[in-house]
């Protein structure tokens, strides 16, 4: 009996350190370092995989610490606030691009040039940003983050960029973009307000029905969301630290943070130069068939008695 109890005791805290389908007490003041930190760094590689391929960081995230019951570092505030090594990565990658941008708006704003190339695209960016602040803003606290939804629009999406792939002319370079385009996917944008959707999976999608290149749409897609993604990323982390400040979070929270946000930077980093890079040359449908895949498997997994 003793060797039994010893045993089942020895199983038991070997999954609660892996917190794998084990129930867990509520959020403590502390959180394991050593674990607290290999969460962040898996859930950084998570993050920055997925935010810039068109499968949905979100609904990855979601899977990943409802498989593995991380419900400290697994919460919507933690995983929203290491997306600033998203943010830092569009910057860092795209800053040549950028400055060039602004630099050509301002000139053109100066001189009143308004068929300028610069002054199109920015002002196209910042129309297509309203969309989805505003409606993220009404709807933060009402859109749904259920496991089934994640899997059917996972499997719509899927659909929806073989479609695009399918009958995009993909004719159309960056220097042929227009206020209207921003506006166009600026509103595909705010369909990944909804889990499993992906924001740069519907901007791309939204792209190429548009005609435009499949590394055009690519990069007019990160362009395009990086507003959005900053303004997210500072409201959740102003959010995060108010809470931590009060109390409410571990005390090593801003250790785990910067593990997360560095881990989130250098993934989302070679996440971006490998899809500029891919797109040149081939074409979408292996994240079609992926995204199909990843929603089948869940639903197969909710089918077999997973909670999701």
């Amino acid at each position: 009996m003793t060797t039994i109890l010893e045993v089942n005791s020895t199983n038991l805290l070997l999954l609660q350190l892996l917190q794998v389908g084990v129930p867990t007490q509520a959020a403590t003041s502390q959180v394991d370092l050593v674990q607290g930190v290999i969460q962040a760094f898996i859930l950084g590689i998570v993050q920055g995989i997925t935010e810039f391929l068109p499968i949905s960081s979100t609904a990855h995230l979601i899977i990943v610490t409802k498989v593995f019951g991380w419900k400290e570092l697994g919460s919507k505030d933690f995983v929203d606030a290491i997306q600033f090594g998203s943010v830092i990565a569009i910057l860092w990658y795209f800053w040549a691009v950028i400055s060039s941008l602004v630099k050509g708006a301002i000139t053109a704003f100066k001189t009143k040039d308004w068929e300028s190339e610069e002054w199109k695209i920015v002002v196209g960016i910042a129309v297509g940003t309203i969309p989805a602040l505003t409606i993220g803003f009404l709807l933060k606290d009402v859109i749904p983050e259920s496991s089934l939804i994640i899997a059917i629009m996972s499997i719509i999406m899927a659909i929806l960029l073989g479609l695009a792939e399918k009958i995009g002319s993909r004719k159309r370079g960056f220097a042929t973009l227009e206020i209207r385009d921003g506006i166009l996917v600026g509103l595909g944008q705010t369909l990944a307000l909804v889990p499993g959707v992906s924001r740069s999976g519907s901007t791309l999608t939204t792209g190429l029905f548009l005609g435009l290149e499949r590394e055009a749409a690519a990069k007019f897609s990160f362009l395009l969301g990086f507003p959005t993604l900053t303004i997210a990323t500072l409201y959740k982390s102003l959010k995060i630290f108010k809470m931590f400040e009060s109390g409410e979070l571990p005390d090593n929270i801003v250790i785990l943070l910067i593990v997360g946000i560095i881990s989130t930077f250098i993934f989302s980093y070679l996440s971006i130069a490998f899809l500029i890079k891919y797109l040149q040359t081939k074409n979408t449908l292996v994240f079609v068939w992926y995204r199909l895949a990843f929603g089948i498997s869940i639903l197969l997994a909710i089918a077999a008695g997973w909670p999701g």
